[in-house]
Formats: structure tokens, C-alpha cells, sequence
């Protein structure tokens, strides 16, 4: 253990975890919770963990695409900056209060990076991953 009693992501149960901490989080945010209403929890769980699992220990378990279903969601329901920049918050939030170490700042880098790559191809360009 840390110095402050966390440990590191070790296992796909701290994904677990991390993945249903942080979707509680999403469902009440007033932001980012609405485009989040008519989820399928289950299946939608189920595929975060995989790909977070994948993400982070290189599983394989991971085979979507999530460029599509955001550009998807993004012609229904628009997507901006704002969203991107609290669902960062959320997830480094998150990932803060339940772990830290070697793996946890893994999966903050690889959830702004990914969170960067999508804003540009589906909002545009001049985006900074913490701005609003």
C-alpha cells in the first residue's frame, strides 16, 4: 500500500470498480448524465470493462469501436468541449479517490488521450482536454 492507504489497479475487479464508481457518477452528473438516460447498464458496463481491462493490463478483451458510437451519439445529441472536459473530471476524480500508483496514472493518461483523440475528430480542432 501508498502512504495514504491506496493501493494500485491490480486486478479486473479494481477495474470493476473504478468503471461502476465512475458511471454512478456520470448517471447523476447534470452534464454528461442525460446522454446516459436510455443506457443498457449491463451492456454498457460489460464493455467498459472490458475495454478499460484491455486498456490498461492489454487484454484483449477489447474489440469495439468507439469513435463510431460517440460520433453516433454526437449526431443525436451533440457533443462540445464542456462534455469532454467533465467526463475527464469524473474519471481522474474517480481513479483518485480508489487507487493510485503506476497503473492508476495509466488509465487517467490513456482516458484524456483517448478523451483528446475524440474530441478533435468529432468537435474539431484548438481542444485542451481540462478546458471548458
Amino acid at each position: 500500500m501508498k502512504k495514504n492507504g491506496k493501493r494500485d489497479i491490480e486486478t479486473v475487479e479494481d477495474i470493476k470498480l473504478i468503471v461502476d464508481s465512475f458511471y454512478q457518477k456520470v448517471s447523476q452528473d447534470k452534464l454528461i448524465g442525460p446522454f446516459f438516460e436510455k443506457t443498457n447498464w449491463s451492456k454498457h458496463l460489460a464493455t467498459m470493462y472490458n475495454f478499460w481491462d484491455n486498456a490498461i493490463f492489454y487484454s484483449g478483451t477489447y474489440n469495439g469501436n468507439p469513435m463510431k458510437s460517440h460520433t453516433r451519439l454526437h449526431e443525436k445529441n451533440p457533443l462540445s468541449k464542456k462534455h469532454f472536459s467533465q467526463w475527464n473530471k469524473l474519471f481522474t476524480q474517480t481513479v483518485d479517490e480508489l487507487f493510485e500508483g503506476e497503473k492508476a496514472e495509466l488509465a487517467k493518461r490513456r482516458a484524456t488521450s483517448i478523451s483528446v483523440v475524440m474530441q478533435t475528430k468529432i468537435v474539431g480542432n484548438n481542444i485542451s482536454p481540462l478546458s471548458s
